[in-house]
């Protein structure tokens, strides 16, 4: 599977088509639309969400309900596009109109795409370059997540995330009774934390954050259950799932550090507490006394909850912005502020939640014959008794 998006933040809408799904696979709009809400959730969302209410229209690839295996058509409309036609217009601009262009940028933000973006191409208005750098652009890209969890919810795959730290603040409550269980609790949490206390306390560093005109980051986790064993390769190296589970979360907006299992921490663990024993029983036939390599062995998947954290760094664009070098007069200014959250860390649970989706989704599909959706669910069914029995 594979796909592309289209679109900037402040243009007419975003686009993406999806190639490569089976035939005959459950898809409705309500199942897409059900992501995007929870997406624009959050405490320390700013003002474009109140703009803002997205939903899908299916362009393409879905007749009565099911994919007919042709590429899947998927646009969001902006419904702030109404104030931007003149700024972001498709339109070639009069020799007289062009230096009249409003909210053009020249100033780019730390921390942003926009200087380095500029210098790639040549642009002296760093609007096309944050236009599209822009986290606008998640919004299609939980959509075609949206699309692979569907896929794995019909395959007994769930998947779920929730928020673990924010701006300094961690969360000490690590178990929970089901997958469904701490949907139920994160759903109702307005940062997705599952500790009551530890939720406060982030509330009220977001709300320290925004009145000194500043943002603040923190750490998302991602859990998938249901995974048969044996997904991926050890022969390839672009075919370990490990290793595209990290480019995933690597690709969202802001994310600068990912980590699966215990990560980082196993550098300061000795191997018997790093590595997982392997149990047998009938019932379950192979799996681990314990989860520290989440879920992940070798490049393939153990049968284990997949376990993947992405470390969010606070958003660059801020109310009190840092010093910048103007690239028309060279001279110091304060960056260009355009609209922002003081903290995203909630809606970046869900991209990173569809994101591993995404990877997860499109591993099956590669590995298991999947022209036809009934025959892939009986193929992935067959392998989890193969290894049961093995």
């Amino acid at each position: 599977m594979r796909y592309l998006t289209s679109g900037e933040s402040h243009g007419p809408q975003l686009t993406t088509i999806i190639e490569g799904l089976p035939a005959g696979m459950p898809l409705h709009d309500t199942d897409i639309n059900n992501e995007l809400a929870r997406r624009q959730k959050g405490y320390g969302r700013g003002r474009r969400m109140q703009i803002e209410k997205d939903t899908v229209e299916i362009v393409g690839g879905i007749r009565h309900g099911y994919t007919l295996g042709s590429p899947v058509g998927l646009v969001v409309e902006n419904n702030d596009w109404k104030h931007w036609t003149k700024i972001m217009g498709q339109e070639p601009l009069a020799p007289n109109e062009e230096d009249e262009v409003k909210r053009k940028v020249t100033r780019p933000r730390p921390g942003h795409a926009d200087l380095n973006g500029a210098i790639k191409y040549g642009h002296r208005d760093m609007r096309n370059v944050l236009e599209r750098s822009s986290a606008r652009e998640t919004t299609v890209r939980v959509a075609a997540g949206a699309v692979a969890k569907k896929l794995l919810k019909e395959l007994g795959i769930n998947i779920a995330s929730h928020v673990t730290e924010i701006g300094g603040v961690a969360s000490s409550v690590k178990a929970y009774d089901s997958l469904e269980n701490l949907k139920e609790i994160t759903e109702n949490s307005p940062v997705r934390c599952l500790d009551p206390e530890a939720e406060k306390k982030m509330m009220n560093a977001i709300d320290e954050a925004k009145q000194q005109g500043d943002s603040i980051g923190g750490v998302v986790e991602v859990i998938a259950e249901g995974m048969p064993s044996g997904v991926g390769s050890y022969v390839h190296y672009d075919r370990k799932l490990d290793a595209k589970l990290a480019s995933a979360i690597m690709s969202i907006n802001a994310f600068k550090g990912v980590e699966i299992g215990i990560g980082f921490e196993a550098a300061s663990k000795p191997g018997s507490e790093v590595h997982d024993e392997i149990l047998w029983t009938e019932e379950r036939g192979y799996y681990r006394r314990t989860n520290r390599l989440g879920g992940l062995e070798g490049g393939m998947t153990t049968g284990m909850p997949i376990i993947v954290r992405g470390v969010m760094k606070p958003i660059p664009t801020l109310y009190k912005p840092l010093q910048s070098v103007d690239i028309e007069t060279k001279e110091p200014f304060t960056a260009s502020i355009e609209r922002s959250d003081s903290c995203a860390v909630p809606a970046a649970a869900v991209v990173a939640e569809n994101v591993v989706a995404w990877e997860l989704a499109s591993a099956i599909v590669e590995q298991f014959y999947s022209d036809r959706f009934e025959t892939l669910k009986e193929l992935v069914e067959q392998q989890r008794t193969f290894a049961r029995e093995f």
